[in-house]
């Protein structure tokens, strides 16, 4: 008995400096580094990190602001396991800034159950605004319904996830809610639980359906049927359902889209016009699945980027119209209606890969295999022409916010 008594206070000791170890109370944010670095990210559902180094000027700014917001949250949520502000000092953690891919100073990451998010944080850098960021972290990020009936008055521009499911303590369900809680910026999750749902799935079978958004796209609900036990499984399967082909670029994205460093391809739109932009996917997914490493497929609303249609001589009433920027030069695809030509708006990215598109606006239109001259409307052969310089690298990483690295794009 003695034995078992002093095995019982090791394991209570063990513990005990653990959470003190890695659920820290001293003021502001954690100071994590290789050796706490794991457990800290395995033991908490939220880990906001700040990855500075101390020769940064805006590095130095941030600290004492992030600081003063990891002791507010600390107050808001004193519980062990939940949400954890860290800061990796980059010059001294080399192995964990490689990890992690950082290229500028200070760079925000959110770790959500133990695997980084792929949105870094990149809003109001104010204590106020890290506080409102991470409560609205912390939400259930599961919405439930609780008459059938609800579900047809959800927004169809939005892809979704329902769940139909006996009861909130359910296995399958505590795994659901894992999965909504790394990808609720992706989907929006809707629940219902007993005889709510009970005409939907038989007694003890949950079901799992995506519903996508079918007011731009022509895409069918389709159900889950793998393993609701397995975490890694149903996460891949949400992920490539609520991670779409063609994304939508605004101004609260762009940062981040701009930073991926592949082209766009953009379809400008009206802010009512839903057709073209299903034609345009449909067209994407059946023609340029095979181009989704190179470039990156975007729509756009024309009026909230008025300004990139104007560098292309364009105007709200030439919309649709799609265009290449390649963080150069903007490139205009000549007619839209030649989307729907097999081929035609491949050959359109295959002619920026070549620089084709860049050669022919200095020099002119290439000669063809029988030696003339491709003929295009309004240029003067005599007089090579410049393409619009680029916009949206504009709307990357600022100089003025960061300390960059080594120039992504």
């Amino acid at each position: 008995m003695a034995a078992m008594r002093a095995v019982k206070l090791m394991v209570f000791n063990y513990l005990m400096v653990v959470y003190i170890f890695y659920n820290p109370t001293d003021s502001g944010a954690v100071q994590l580094n290789s050796e706490n670095l794991d457990m800290t990210l395995a033991s908490n559902e939220l880990v906001f990190m700040n990855f500075y180094a101390e020769w940064c000027r805006f590095s130095n700014i941030l600290q004492p602001i992030f600081d003063e917001a990891a002791d507010k949250v600390r107050e808001l949520f004193p519980d062990g396991g939940r949400v954890v502000m860290g800061k990796v000092d980059c010059d001294k953690e080399n192995s964990v800034a490689s990890r992690f891919h950082i290229s500028k100073y200070p760079t925000l990451k959110v770790i959500r159950n133990g695997q980084p998010t792929k949105r870094e944080y990149r809003g109001a850098r104010t204590v106020d605004a890290f506080v409102d960021f991470i409560k609205k972290q912390l939400e259930d990020p599961i919405k439930e319904f609780h008459h059938l009936k609800d579900l047809e008055q959800l927004d169809t521009k939005k892809r979704i996830v329902v769940g139909y499911f006996d009861r909130r303590d359910q296995v399958e369900y505590n795994t659901f809610r894992r999965v909504a809680t790394n990808l609720k910026e992706d989907c929006v999750f809707h629940v219902g639980f007993g005889e709510t749902v009970a005409a939907m799935h038989p007694p003890g079978h949950p079901i799992i359906v995506f519903r996508p958004d079918v007011a731009v796209s022509d895409a069918n609900d389709e159900t889950f049927t793998g393993n609701m036990n397995n975490f890694d499984e149903l996460n891949i399967w949400v992920q490539e359902k609520c991670v779409p082909l063609v994304r939508e670029i605004t101004f609260e994205n762009a940062e981040e889209l701009t930073e991926e460093g592949l082209p766009f391809l953009i379809l400008f739109h009206t802010p009512e016009d839903t057709q073209s932009i299903k034609d345009y996917k449909t067209i994407i997914e059946t023609q340029l699945m095979s181009e989704k490493q190179n470039i990156n497929f975007l729509t756009a609303d024309g009026k909230q980027f008025a300004h990139p249609l104007h560098h292309l001589g364009k105007s709200m009433s030439d919309l649709p119209l799609i265009a290449i920027d390649s963080f150069r030069h903007m490139y205009l695809f000549p007619n839209y209606k030649d989307i729907f030509v097999p081929g035609k708006l491949k050959q359109f990215l295959q002619d920026l890969y070549s620089s084709k598109l860049h050669r022919e606006f200095h020099y002119g239109p290439d000669k063809t295999e029988d030696n003339t001259v491709e003929v295009i409307i309004n240029q003067d052969p005599k007089k090579p022409t410049t393409p619009p310089e680029s916009t949206f690298k504009n709307l990357g990483p600022s100089n003025k916010r960061y300390t960059l690295l080594k120039d992504e794009l």
